[in-house]
């Protein structure tokens, strides 16, 4: 009773109230602790205290604003349109291939600021008005990049799986090489998805213009130094040559070099970039400490413990309770905004998937593509609402509707990927 009390003031706090999600997450934490313990308030306020000093003396914990400090260096130094520029002269020749270039730029420009809505906002200012121009689909155009935006949750260095392995702590490095084969497939399944439509509604996708194998190679030079940092990072983590935090170091300040070398950074700049992330990273870390406070208060009512015990005594299969928790995902997702399904289910999930004897790593994994679900589901679906505010001129019903292929096709990639769990722990494994 008490639990189910907290988790309903918790819902109506975050549903009913303009109150911040780390407020509630804390406030709720706090209370549970408080309303079960023999101590009652003090030992609350005690708890609340050691979680966050222990996230704050948390090593791990400085990844997260070295990567944030690689992703506003380069959207500061206007690597977007060079992407999109070099993608749609490899890509737009073909039907459909200003999708594609979409699809490809999107991945490109998420691989370095792992920001979905900053993706969306970005490459629909920029891939739309030259989709409209070559007579491309409204609502498949806007599709497309509301789809292309998720990339940024899953492509390594991803902020949702930093946040995920901080809240389990659960390796980073590994979280991060399980993250790229179900990038790499989101990539092609969304390729795929484009040039099925092109084959059937070509009327729709026509082409675009084709260029020179020399405008090509030379779309290349503009991008080439950070996509050499991406598999610096990438190959360092993955060979050893460097911790997860160390390559936040790496990214951040090659990503700083980057930004100067293309003349987009002067003191200014640099001041506001760094103000950006100190503002973006202290707001997560109040949420996280939040959730902390909220999963200890989860784990003293014995919550995790009485749900594999109730499971067990359905008999219910562990592939059974798996799908049964992704639907209860795909529910919620529809009204809630992703990161906020992190910081509110993971306490609760994760050790019932661990008493389940399942990998964490696969379940994060498993978690950010849920995530990336619930940014493009109706009717809350976060990445269609940054896109409407961005082309007001779209009506939403248009957006949503041209997102449907891409959810169709993530839908069965989450399928393929719960039932081979060895396509994510392939990479992993080999570390």
């Amino acid at each position: 009773m008490v639990v189910l009390t907290v988790i309903v003031a918790l819902m109506a706090l975050i549903v009913f109230t303009r109150i911040p999600l780390g407020f509630n997450l804390m406030l709720c934490g706090i209370g549970g602790i408080a309303w079960i313990h023999p101590r009652g308030l003090p030992a609350a306020a005690t708890v609340a205290q050691n979680e966050i000093v222990a996230l704050a003396m948390n090593y791990q914990f400085s990844v997260l604003p070295l990567f944030l400090a690689m992703g506003v260096f380069v959207a500061r130094a206007g690597l977007a349109d060079d992407l999109f520029e070099a993608a749609n002269r490899w890509l737009g020749r073909f039907r459909g291939g200003l999708g594609m270039a979409t699809i490809a730029s999107c991945a490109g420009f998420s691989s370095l600021s792992h920001n979905s809505a900053a993706s969306v906002a970005i490459m629909g200012r920029l891939a739309l008005p030259v989709m409209r121009k070559h007579g491309y689909d409204d609502s498949f155009s806007a599709g497309s990049v509301a789809a292309g935006g998720t990339l940024g949750l899953m492509i390594p260095p991803s902020g949702a799986l930093i946040i995920y392995g901080l809240l389990t702590q659960t390796n980073l490095d590994g979280l991060f090489m399980a993250a790229l084969v179900p990038a790499s497939l989101q990539v092609v399944v969304y390729m795929g998805v484009i040039a099925a439509i092109a084959a059937f509604l070509p009327n729709w996708l026509p082409r675009g213009e084709k260029y020179s194998w020399g405008a090509r190679l030379s779309s290349l030079k503009s991008v080439w130094g950070v996509l050499v940092l991406f598999m610096l990072i990438v190959l360092g983590i993955f060979f050893g040559w460097f911790t997860t935090t160390e390559a936040g170091g790496i990214g951040s300040g090659g990503a700083l070099l980057f930004a100067i070398l293309r003349r987009k950074m002067t003191w200014k700049i640099f001041v506001e970039c760094l103000t950006d992330t100190a503002k973006t990273a202290g707001m997560i870390y109040f949420v996280a400490s939040g959730a902390m406070v909220l999963n200890q208060f989860v784990n003293l009512a014995g919550i995790p413990t009485d749900v594999v015990n109730f499971i067990q005594s359905m008999h219910m299969s562990p592939i059974a309770v798996v799908f049964a928790i992704l639907a209860f995902y795909l529910v919620l997702g529809m009204f809630l905004d992703g990161f906020a399904m992190i910081f509110l289910t993971v306490p609760v999930v994760v050790p019932v998937i661990l008493g389940l004897g399942m990998d964490p790593i696969w379940w994060g994994v498993i978690t950010i593509i849920v995530v990336e679900l619930a940014m493009i589901t109706p009717p809350v679906g976060l990445n269609c609402f940054v896109l409407k505010a961005t082309l007001p001129e779209i009506p939403l019903t248009d957006i949503f509707r041209g997102i449907l292929p891409f959810l169709l096709a993530d839908g069965i990639r989450l399928v393929f990927l719960v039932l081979v769990p060895a396509a994510v722990l392939w990479l992993p494994s080999l570390m």
